[in-house]
């Protein structure tokens, strides 16, 4: 059977009249069917050219503005466009929040047709740029090139690159020469540690032929001033290595963690690699509360330190705790919001999966002098079985926030049997939280609800519910 051809099809004068998922805004088709598109902002009026048709919708680029939005901002970053970073860095802060606040409300009445109570209107940012305390770069021997750079003659130089992964392109990296995400040192060390590696020969990474010495560098930041940085090496030459890492160390007296990892698999995760400490401290410390949380190379923790301070009071507001309550903490992680939450517990049980994240949860504890938090390993969908119950009591109330899938069914349907009188659900992905709070519909109503922006300049936002049992 002769497969039917995708025919790519030019629309004119199309108003964007929405954002939808994942960054793109959304037209309409004169047929009626919807068009993706990934650089134009609600308001603009396009010419579009389609490169993907689908029974529902439309996938294209708009190629011709004929008028341009009053929601557009001229984009603070000389990598908007190319960077697949911020993508709405080209949209006005309000308008952002707006379509945010909307996508939540969308997600919860569409997918989980959950009857809503009144929104709490979105809680913005303090801060719209330099607010990330973790960036990841990746050096690279093939750096991305412009079609300008491709199309002229002139002799390009060194095609190292130290940044970001170009969306959908995982051999090919930006050089990235300021980014607006971490404040600084981050672009002071980025940019000198790139052009000392050039300087002393020390090869970058290609990803495709698996040779070069330089992999990635990670810079975490705190609020407390502490500053990590983490070389990732490919082959173990000792002498390139702390020639490096010596540079680092005298150059930037600020960094008060430095580490390493030789990492020669052929992926760039950490995560099953020793971290090994070169100067200084194996870890830095965040403090919120008056609580110091120690965070490691692997830790997680809240990507914006004063944002997730605002996420983790309102979780404490929506919990309503009066001193007396047993509290059920799933996916606690490093136990940032058991500990929070803690003082106005009578205690609280935090489960997580990672071991290494437990052992930093009861160290953190400790650490804080909290007494009434106790921290289990386990997967999710089976510890709490009858048998926990009968051990750690019946909980008043669960926190769950969850990853970006969401809880497994197997989850939702423990909390359906354990039935707590409330349970507060913190999410990073509205359409997953939606999901699971249709399975719990019929016996919990959502009373509360506050979308919370995290991550200014992008599409992601986090979202709380309160929910409370049916009588």
């Amino acid at each position: 059977m002769a497969r039917k051809k995708n025919r790519k099809q030019v629309f004119t004068e199309v108003e964007v009249i929405d954002a939808g998922a994942k960054g793109k805004t959304v037209a309409k088709a004169p047929d009626g069917k919807v068009i993706f598109l990934p650089n134009a902002v609600p308001g603009d009026v396009v010419d579009v050219q389609t490169f993907k048709k689908r029974t529902a919708y439309y996938e294209g680029k708009a190629t011709i503005f004929h008028k341009l939005s009053d929601k557009r901002v001229e984009p603070e970053c000389e990598h908007f466009g190319t960077c697949g970073g911020c993508k709405w860095q080209n949209m006005g802060y309000e308008h952002q929040l707006f379509y945010k606040q909307k996508e939540v409300v969308n997600h919860l009445t569409r997918i989980g047709h959950i009857e809503l109570p009144e929104v709490t209107p979105i809680l913005p940012s303090k801060e719209q740029y330099f607010y990330r305390n973790k960036m990841e770069f990746s050096f690279s021997d093939s750096r991305w090139l412009t079609l300008d750079e491709i199309n002229s003659n002139e002799d390009l130089g060194d095609k190292n690159a130290l940044g970001f992964h170009i969306p959908g392109m995982w051999d090919k990296i930006l050089d990235v020469k300021k980014c607006h995400l971490q404040a600084d040192p981050s672009n002071a060390i980025r940019n000198a540690v790139k052009a000392f590696a050039i300087e002393n020969n020390l090869e970058f990474f290609n990803t495709r032929n698996q040779t070069g010495l330089l992999r990635t560098m990670m810079i975490r930041t705190s609020s407390t001033g502490e500053i990590m940085v983490l070389v990732q090496f490919f082959k173990d030459d000792k002498t390139k290595r702390e020639l490096l890492l010596n540079y680092i160390a005298e150059t930037f007296p600020e960094v008060t963690s430095l580490q390493y990892v030789v990492n020669e698999k052929a992926n760039d995760t950490i995560y099953d690699q020793e971290v090994i400490r070169y100067k200084g401290e194996d870890h830095i410390f965040e403090e919120m509360e008056g609580l110091t949380f120690k965070i490691n190379a692997k830790s997680f923790y809240q990507t914006n330190s004063n944002q997730a301070y605002e996420l983790y009071k309102l979780t404490r507001d929506f919990a309503g705790l009066t001193g007396e309550e047993l509290v059920y903490d799933l996916y606690t992680g490093t136990g940032t919001i058991a500990q929070f939450v803690s003082k106005k517990a009578k205690k609280v049980i935090g489960v997580e999966a990672v071991p290494d994240a437990i052992m930093a949860a009861k160290e953190n504890a400790e650490r804080n002098n909290i007494t009434n938090c106790e921290f289990f390993v386990g997967d999710m969908k089976n510890v709490f079985n009858q048998e926990f119950i009968n051990t750690h009591g019946h909980p008043d109330l669960i926190i769950t926030d969850p990853p970006r899938d969401g809880m497994h069914k197997d989850v939702v349907q423990q909390i359906l049997n354990i039935a707590p009188q409330k349970v507060v659900y913190v999410s990073c992905n509205s359409a997953t939280q939606a999901r699971d709070l249709a399975l719990m519909d019929a016996n919990y109503k959502v009373t509360r609800m506050q979308p919370v922006d995290m991550f200014p300049q992008t599409f992601h936002v986090e979202n709380i519910v309160l929910l409370e049992k049916r009588n």
